[in-house]
């Protein structure tokens, strides 16, 4: 590969000049146009290849918990989240599209196999496309591909092909036979659409079948996620616990030790309002570090709100106006002008129904995510190894990796998990923090256009287990990128095959990851000293230290701004609700007498609290 050049950094940054915030206009959508081959498509063929590819609301007829805990999970925000679909446009523009399906080919397996465009808009795309990794994006599949980068085959067929999941078909065989659940028996024939037949798949229930994409290694080289490889030398693996037992149970982070109290009991599925025998039940919410900064219309995908109305005509309804409450209906008059989609009272009405359905689960997943972030980390000790007017202050305060089954954070190679230290004085004023962010969302680091440009210092005390792409410069040295894209710079911007085997060296030529992650039962230290010419007094002065968990780095939406985002969302819109979304796993508080010396501090916890989507920004 060879280095990008330093120009680009500049280019990236225009955008977030001293004194010029996010981008807080809409800006151009990810490219509409498809390559030639597929405008000879016609939509309705494209529909009718779709027909081989069942959406999740096909699905929910029989199994309406899974598609529930399904539809706000992870998995099914892969495709609308405006932050992918952004990154995925920016990295194809910058290798003239050269880069191909590679980040589609996981985040959207239906989508590609019915081969829509990459350069694509939601608003475009078939439903079961727009579903991410939808249902059948794993019971579909019946091979075991291994570390494959994403690269799997999803089965085609309508609802009544074969489905494979973790155990046989014995159960459906038997409601099969019996009247009372009016099972169609094939196409043509009455009764309910079921898949006829449903197969055990040996993987299914095998960290291997997570691996897939989840340990995946992009075209330079570069192993940008290696959950997998984390878990095989993980004492959760010597102790035969899968990624499913942690992530699929009641619990999410956790195994409690029994399949038994791990896991819900139930019928599977509910046909024609009748349960099928109870079984062992997996978790489809599969809680995980992101979370929605869309519209609640659009997600938790809804089988209501597509009914109602289409993607873009739900970006317009504008929920946190009030539309379709009783506060709102009863203020505006006559010539109050709302779009023509929603210019029915009746249906502001029903939308806010939808609306605050998916407020109430998507309030659900936020209280799971905290579960699972404090099931991953925790704030082990915290030691003040000085603490006089003379001499400063010095905190050490030590993160502990909780979990045994990887490394933490472990996933997409750019998630922060960073400590906020504060220290203020008997009058409350701040004289000492570390872990604050500038005016765009950014921490004071490297990748802060305001550190860059002098206006604010650098935060030499913080503590980021943010991994960082270190890249390469053309003439010497090394550099921090948010988005390392692999491109040439001379005037054919293509990606390229690497001239040296980079299995035999060891690792790509022109970038690498940095890595700040903790391996399971291990720790790191922060060390935090305060001066003491900001001490006047002997205090009492209030330590607090807070670990924080936000979903993106803000620089990253910053980087790709150049694509726009979908559903008309802005940069400035979307940093704001990563920043408002930053998570607290764990808070200390302590009071801190500097006369008594380190001894007298005395931590006291305080009760972290998971954030309502309600109070995005």
């Amino acid at each position: 590969m060879k280095p990008i050049a330093s120009s680009r950094l500049i280019l990236l940054g225009v955008a977030l000049v001293i004194g010029v915030p996010l981008a807080s206009r809409a800006d151009a959508r990810v490219p509409q146009e498809a390559p030639a081959a597929q405008e000879a498509d016609t939509v309705v063929a494209m529909h009718e290849r779709a027909m081989l590819y069942p959406s999740a609301m096909q699905c929910a007829s029989c199994h309406p918990d899974q598609a529930r805990q399904w539809s706000v999970s992870p998995h099914a925000y892969t495709m609308v989240s405006p932050v992918f679909q952004s990154m995925a446009g920016f990295v194809g523009r910058h290798t003239q599209g050269t880069n191909g399906d590679f980040c589609l080919r996981c985040h959207s397996p239906a989508g590609m196999a019915i081969g829509e465009s990459i350069f694509m808009g939601n608003a475009q795309r078939q439903q079961v496309s727009r579903e991410g990794i939808t249902c059948i994006g794993c019971h579909r599949v019946n091979r075991n591909y291994g570390r494959i980068s994403g690269r799997q085959a999803v089965l085609p067929g309508d609802v009544y092909e074969t489905v494979y999941g973790p155990s046989d078909g014995s159960e459906l065989a038997r409601v099969k036979e019996l009247a009372e659940f009016q099972l169609s028996g094939g196409r043509g024939e009455r009764g309910m659409a079921v898949h006829q037949t449903s197969e055990q798949f040996f993987e299914m229930n095998t960290p291997a079948f997570c691996g897939t994409c989840h340990e995946f290694l992009n075209h330079p080289g570069l192993r940008n996620q290696e959950t997998l490889a984390e878990y095989r030398h993980s004492p959760s693996a010597k102790a035969g616990v899968t990624c499913q037992d942690c992530h699929m149970g009641t619990e999410p982070g956790a195994y409690t030790g029994s399949d038994t109290t791990n896991y819900s009991w139930g019928p599977a599925a509910l046909v024609n309002g009748r349960p099928t025998r109870s079984r062992r039940l997996s978790n489809h919410m599969m809680v995980g570090p992101d979370h929605s900064l869309i519209h609640p219309g659009i997600f938790p995908l809804n089988p209501r709100a597509l009914e109602m109305a289409e993607v873009d005509e739900w970006a317009q309804f504008d929920w946190k106006g009030g539309w379709g409450t009783d506060e709102f209906e009863d203020g505006p008059g006559e010539d109050f002008e709302f779009p023509e989609a929603w210019d029915n009272y009746d249906d502001r009405l029903d939308a806010r129904e939808v609306v605050d359905d998916n407020l109430s689960l998507l309030n659900e997943y936020m209280g799971q995510r905290l579960t699972l972030l404090r099931n991953g980390y925790s704030i082990g000790e915290i030691r003040v190894k000085r603490a006089s007017r003379r001499r400063g202050i010095k905190l050490e305060v030590q993160i502990d990796n909780v979990t045994d089954g990887h490394s933490v954070p472990t996933g997409f190679s750019i998630r922060p998990v960073y400590l906020r230290v504060t220290v203020a004085n008997a009058q409350g004023d701040t004289v000492y923090k570390s872990g604050d962010l500038d005016p765009n969302g950014d921490f004071r680091d490297r990748n802060s256009v305001y550190v860059r440009n002098g206006a604010l210092p650098l935060d030499g005390d913080l503590f980021n287990l943010q991994p960082k792409f270190i890249v390469r410069n053309m003439f010497g040295g090394e550099r921090e990128e948010v988005v390392p894209v692999n491109f040439s710079p001379s005037p054919l911007p293509f990606l390229r095959p690497q001239p040296r085997s980079y299995m035999l060296m060891g690792r790509p030529l022109g970038v690498r990851i940095q890595r700040h992650s903790i391996r399971p039962g291990a720790h790191r230290s922060a060390d935090y000293s305060v001066d003491s010419d900001l001490l006047t007094d002997d205090g009492p002065y209030e330590v607090n230290v807070k670990l924080v968990a936000p979903m993106i780095p803000v620089a990253l939406i910053g980087t790709i701004q150049e694509m726009g985002f979908e559903f008309g969302m802005t940069a400035r819109q979307l940093a704001d609700r990563v920043v408002s979304g930053h998570t607290v796993i764990w808070e200390y508080e302590g009071s801190l007498d500097l006369a008594a010396g380190p001894e007298s501090i005395e931590w006291r916890v305080v009760e972290a609290v998971p954030f309502r989507f309600e109070d995005l920004r």
